[in-house]
């Protein structure tokens, strides 16, 4: 039986380790965690905030999905655009979730993320 989600894995091209670290650690402010050495060796990056785990993996033929993405909580939902606003992260507020609050970003590497709060 389904019991949590572990993690939700993501794309991105050769190379673009560094910039995802960069978006992931300063701007969202997660943490990266180590990728077992025989993981690590195809390259990509882990990373966590608090029981979200979100993994990128290196895909040669790499294209962002347009659709798909993870949708992530969050407390403070103004104050987390503002931080990604300030970190040069353009953010797309949608109002067209009944009882939420949300907006978009893309990371470096066009893959889309949604943050929502519900309504107090």
């Amino acid at each position: 039986m389904l019991a949590a989600l572990d993690h939700v894995q993501l794309a991105a091209p050769p190379g673009s380790e560094d910039r995802l670290r960069t978006f992931y650690v300063d701007t969202l402010g997660m943490t990266e965690i180590p990728k077992p050495p025989v993981l690590a060796a195809r390259g990509g990056c882990w990373f966590r905030a608090g029981e979200i785990h979100l993994h990128v993996g290196i895909e040669q033929a790499f294209r962002p999905a347009r659709q798909a993405h993870p949708g992530l909580l969050v407390t403070g939902i103004e104050a987390y655009a503002a931080r990604l606003t300030a970190h040069g992260t353009p953010v797309a507020w949608d109002g067209d979730l009944p009882g939420h609050r949300r907006f978009y970003c893309e990371d470096p590497v066009g893959n889309r993320l949604e943050f929502l709060e519900p309504d107090r």
